[in-house]
């Protein structure tokens, strides 16, 4: 929208989300003038999730996509919307290398990382919290970085999942399988936050947009579908869709009681072994 269609009674808001399938999928209804903003403006930062975290830690959007392991840090500043997040089963990072290894050698690998406040890592230290040999690679480089053994394993998220066996990698260990034996629970990978300090009138009006932003998107699969390709890169349109497929559900319609219980599940574990600090903001946005 050009600045001279911004009246009065609108409110420009910074949203930062990444150029994933996933994202883009439940962001175009609400950018692209498919659904009522209600007066609300969108001032879009696109970036890798990682980037996104370290963004949040300094304030610097109003509305982000945030990784739950970077949330646990940051519920002073920001509240969890109902809609947008990413929780599922069977689609979390998966451990993986160019050769076979027993769950007992972990410790002593070498492992690339997609960031330290990604909740890949926020797994991997729950399920090995004394692997601490890790290097931060950006996501879409891990496997080429296992592949020139560069590191001796790597810890895949998005449509990485998709591609690894094709060159030739293998998995080591499902982290997602690995939370879901002992949670009983989805996974909470990724949601969606706002800051703390809006009024809650104006959280609970984006979190209304943003839901029917996600529900458009399920009526009208095709819709985002230009936006989606122009972001994904050299992504295939299989690739494309199975990734939505897997980050996308009802859980990003909206959280509920389910979705909720992971989450908190999720930060009680972390805060039992010392990852994270006790958390005692209320973490969920009102009912929407």
């Amino acid at each position: 929208m050009s600045q001279s269609k911004i009246n009065k009674q609108q409110e420009v808001i910074s949203l930062g989300f990444s150029p994933c399938p996933n994202d883009c999928f439940i962001f175009d209804a609400m950018l692209h003038g498919k659904i009522d903003t209600e007066g609300l403006v969108f001032n879009v930062f696109m970036e890798d999730v990682e980037t996104l975290n370290r963004m949040a830690f300094v304030a610097e959007l109003d509305v982000t996509k945030l990784s739950y392991h970077a949330y646990a840090h940051l519920t002073k500043k920001y509240q969890l919307l109902n809609a947008g997040s990413a929780l599922g089963n069977a689609c979390g990072p998966l451990l993986i290398s160019l050769k076979s290894h027993l769950p007992e050698n972990i410790n002593s690998l070498n492992i690339a990382i997609p960031g330290k406040y990604t909740t890949a890592n926020f797994l991997l230290s729950l399920a090995f919290p004394e692997a601490a040999n890790k290097e931060e690679i950006v996501f879409s480089e891990i496997e080429e970085a296992v592949l020139s053994g560069k590191v001796d394993a790597g810890l895949i998220i998005h449509e990485n999942r998709f591609t690894y066996e094709q060159k030739g990698l293998k998995k080591i260990i499902d982290l997602g399988e690995y939370w879901e034996a002992l949670s009983n629970a989805p996974i909470p990978l990724g949601g969606i936050v706002i800051k703390r300090n809006f009024s809650e009138a104006l959280k609970l009006k984006f979190d209304r947009i943003l839901r029917k932003s996600v529900e458009y998107a399920f009526a009208n699969p095709e819709s985002s579908l230009s936006f989606v390709k122009e972001n994904a890169q050299e992504m295939s349109e299989e690739v494309m869709y199975k990734h939505i497929g897997l980050y996308v559900n009802t859980y990003s319609v909206d959280l509920g009681v389910e979705g909720k219980r992971a989450v908190r599940l999720l930060f009680d574990k972390a805060q039992d072994l010392g990852i994270i600090n006790k958390i005692e903001d209320e973490i969920f946005l009102g009912s929407s």
